[in-house]
């Protein structure tokens, strides 16, 4: 069997009994960095075979799991820190056991998101896991722009390196709302700290951060059409062109110009 077990995000001792014993009794185990994973497994004594499973060699490590698998060998996949999968190496492992009708299960523990979103004190009856933003900034402008008018608590990570500019883009495509960037989950220095986007987060950023951002407030059901289909929709209800675009740009807090691009073939 193949295991995808959860680790601990900060504190050695959040781990479960029955990840212990997983790891215990694996034959090899996959994981993220060696030389991290080590500092946990000296930790419970477990002494095993190490092999790499990162970004980077993903499609090759899928190969070797299925091929120790396939001769009855037990395997534990795990990354550096939480469950291996989100946000982290394994998906690509994932698809491929499923392709291939290799069985495999997950044994959860800790978790980054879910954590901070609790330390937040953010409604958490409803909520969506965006992840890592990309890198280039058309491709971030985009993704941020699906999730503008989701009126649900919304949950980043981010990179130490990307915390200023990752907070100034969020802010130009929400505008202003309150947020949270929760830091060293579960360590001595655990920091849960709000601030408005236009004012960004002040002082020195080291760690991984989870930044909670507060939903938006979507009355209009038109936002959550296409800019195009929006102007339409007003359109067919008996506007002329000119004042559907101004309605539609007033529903979505836009200028007439940005609107206008999206009509001209209307």
């Amino acid at each position: 069997m193949i295991y995808f077990v959860a680790t601990p995000i900060g504190n050695l001792k959040d781990i479960t009994y029955r990840a212990v014993e997983t790891l215990q009794k694996a034959d090899i185990i996959f994981c993220e960095d060696t030389r991290h994973s080590l500092k946990l497994l000296n930790a419970y004594g477990i002494k095993k075979p190490l092999y790499a499973c990162h970004k980077f060699n993903e499609n090759e490590a899928a190969e070797k799991i299925i091929s120790a698998s396939r001769e009855g060998k037990e395997i534990a996949v795990i990354s550096d820190a939480g469950m291996p999968v989100v946000s982290d190496p394994g998906n690509i492992v994932c698809e491929k056991l499923r392709r291939e009708g290799v069985p495999f299960t997950v044994i959860p523990g800790a978790n980054a998101a879910l954590s901070a979103l609790v330390l937040s004190a953010f409604p958490a009856d409803k909520f969506a896991f965006i992840g890592f933003l990309p890198d280039k900034q058309g491709e971030r402008r985009e993704l941020l722009k699906k999730y503008k008018n989701l009126d649900v608590t919304l949950i980043f990570h981010v990179a130490p390196q990307d915390v200023d500019r990752h907070i100034c883009a969020i802010y130009e495509v929400f505008g202003e709302r309150r947020a949270c960037a929760v830091r060293e989950i579960t360590k001595l220095h655990e920091q849960a700290e709000y601030f408005d986007l236009s004012q960004g987060l002040k002082g020195e950023k080291r760690g991984e951060y989870v930044l909670i951002v507060e939903g938006g407030k979507c009355e209009n059901a038109l936002n959550a059409l296409s800019e195009k289909e929006h102007i339409l929709q007003y359109m067919a209800g008996g506007m002329d062109k000119k004042d559907a675009i101004k309605q539609a740009a007033k529903d979505r807090g836009v200028s007439k110009s940005e609107m206008y691009k999206f009509s001209i073939d209307l």
